[in-house]
């Protein structure tokens, strides 16, 4: 028989070692901190590189999103993956990013209203026009798809849509929802960082103009510290050296330094040129190009890269105004598609170039590689299906946009405009005579860190258009004759930030989200029989389970014998 103070005992000791398997379990836990993401493609993970900055936060990240109110559908999951993405971002910083979401049209008047959204945009958070039908009416709102993120009293703005413009609007959305995570990220590591990476800015072989280039520079020095730099030992003080658009030659003892600067584990974006091509001279009958002598296709050839004396030839390409004719005395302008301007949408599987728009290019070149060990070449920019490239002298003259160019004509596809170049580069002056007045005490011949070299075959690409009116820059990537801005500025930051990404934030733009769109037309056509089933079929097993279950206590409790 047992006691009834021995299993009370029990009783208590078995509670006792509960509560404290408990406790030490949550100790653990605790101290062994980990998520675990069940999505197939990963969409509530983020990236070791954000983890490791978010851990390194030392004081609060303030967050504020400007994407809440009354949104459709797409936008409302979007606005659900930044909510779902600063949740996560709180965790692993352990309270150090604090966020909320408003309604810039929730403002008590009009004129309160109107200058809280001239303030976001002023922080470069454009607004959205969004057009929906709602009970058959024609709605419009104006949204505003972006973030001010703040840290130590200066803020940031941060545009959240982002992706392709040639996509559709559920696509866009999507491109958008991934890329999130990367665009918090790089602000957050923009504002907390405690130096600045340096950027040169090479002089000294007729480079563009500071004027071509200002809209770009401007991008730059918002996160970087931009100086003008001569090829000598001083380079080894900059993170990436920029090269934009030189049309003189590169003397051997310029070419020494750079290669020096390549094989200590530097970085470098060329933008170049190949044949002296312009608007200036192109409203001429009989104007062609001719190449540049720049001196520098021996030591791209031992980098593993050639770029090739020709331009390419795109039906993808920009407009252009011609004059088609009079009528009477009044010119005929009509816009033409400009083969010499390439609209690149094709793009390598790179975290530079995933989700970009539309890059608009000028007298490209195309460009090959050839066998260099050790060096990992990636192309990042193809021109469409329809293309060609045409050997110098290319005859540019804007007359000739009166000729079709037929798809017979325009019989390559994908022409390569822009590669990167990673790994241990050997040097052009290996087992060669040094150029003179060069002190070469700490010459190496073969790279003892990787380097990386980006190269395009086109400067324009960072060429900004000037208002006539004002003469000040307008934003790089703008056209004229463009319904949109083209994402050159986008590319060229980019690459910036991978090359000189040394904590991986980049790899944030990996993410992808997968879209699992229904069957519309199966939809329409199978409604009714699933509603029906839906409907019907929890009523039918509740139904059942409760005949049978009657039957089951009918035949246990009446199913004993008296005798």
């Amino acid at each position: 028989m047992v006691k009834l103070e021995s299993k009370r005992l029990g009783d208590v000791l078995s509670a006792l070692i509960s509560i404290t398997f408990l406790v030490l379990l949550n100790i653990l836990v605790a101290k062994n901190f980990h998520r675990i993401d069940l999505t197939e493609e990963g969409r509530y993970s983020i990236q070791p590189a954000t983890k490791k900055l978010l851990n390194e936060l030392d004081d609060v990240v303030y967050v504020e999103v400007y994407l809440d109110g009354e949104l459709n559908a797409g936008f409302k999951r979007l606005r659900n993956s930044i909510r779902e993405t600063l949740e996560e971002f709180r965790v692993y910083s352990g309270n150090n990013i604090q966020y909320t979401f408003n309604d810039p049209n929730a403002a008590l008047s009009e004129s309160a209203k109107n200058q809280f959204m001239q303030n976001l945009m002023a922080k470069g958070i454009q607004p959205t026009n969004v057009i929906d039908q709602e009970n058959g009416q024609r709605m419009e709102r104006l949204i505003f798809p972006g973030a001010v993120v703040s840290y130590g009293g200066v803020e940031k703005g941060v545009m959240l849509l982002r992706g392709n413009q040639a996509a559709t609007p559920e696509e866009k959305l999507n491109q958008s929802i991934e890329g999130v995570e990367y665009e918090l990220s790089m602000a957050i590591s923009n504002l907390t960082s405690l130096e600045r990476k340096k950027v040169g800015l090479l002089r000294g072989h007729d480079e563009m103009a500071a004027t071509e280039i200002e809209s770009f520079n401007i991008a730059l020095a918002s996160q970087y510290d931009v100086k003008e730099v001569r090829l000598n030992k001083s380079l080894q003080n900059y993170d990436v050296l920029i090269i934009p658009g030189p049309k003189e030659p590169f003397s051997e003892a310029d070419k020494y330094y750079l290669d020096q600067y390549l094989l200590n584990g530097g970085k470098v974006m060329l933008l170049l040129d190949k044949l002296q091509a312009n608007m200036d001279s192109a409203s001429l009958e009989h104007n062609y190009a001719f190449p540049y002598e720049i001196n520098l296709d021996d030591q791209l050839f031992r980098y593993g890269i050639r770029i090739n004396n020709d331009l390419i030839q795109d039906n993808s390409a920009a407009l252009y105004p011609v004059n088609v004719g009079n009528v009477g005395d009044q010119p005929q302008i009509k816009a033409l598609k400009w083969w010499f301007f390439p609209v690149i949408n094709r793009f390598g599987q790179h975290p530079i170039t995933n989700n970009m728009d539309g890059i608009l290019m000028r007298f490209v070149s195309t460009i090959d590689t050839v066998k260099s060990d050790g060096i990992r070449k990636i192309p990042l920019l193809f021109t469409s299906d329809y293309s060609r490239s045409v050997t110098a002298p290319v005859k540019v003259s804007i007359p000739d946009l009166r000729k079709n160019l037929t798809p017979q004509m325009l019989n390559e596809r994908n022409l390569a405009v822009a590669y990167l170049l990673e790994g241990a580069f050997e040097s052009l002056y290996k087992n060669r005579f040094k150029p003179e007045s060069i002190d070469d005490t700490d010459f190496i011949d073969k790279a003892t860190a990787e380097g990386k070299l980006l190269v395009v075959s086109d400067s324009d690409i960072a060429r900004n258009e000037v208002n006539p009116r004002t003469g000040k820059p307008q934003a790089l990537g703008f056209y004229p004759f463009a319904p949109s801005i083209f994402a050159n500025e986008d590319f060229l930051m980019n690459s910036l930030s991978y090359l000189m990404d040394d904590q991986g934030i980049i790899t944030a733009r990996n993410k992808e989200v997968k879209i699992r769109p229904l069957n519309k037309v199966k939809v329409n056509k199978e409604k009714w029989k699933w509603q029906l089933i839906n409907m019907l079929l929890p009523v039918l097993l509740f139904t059942a389970y409760g005949i049978i279950r009657y039957y089951m206590r009918k035949k246990r409790y009446t199913g004993f014998s008296t005798e």
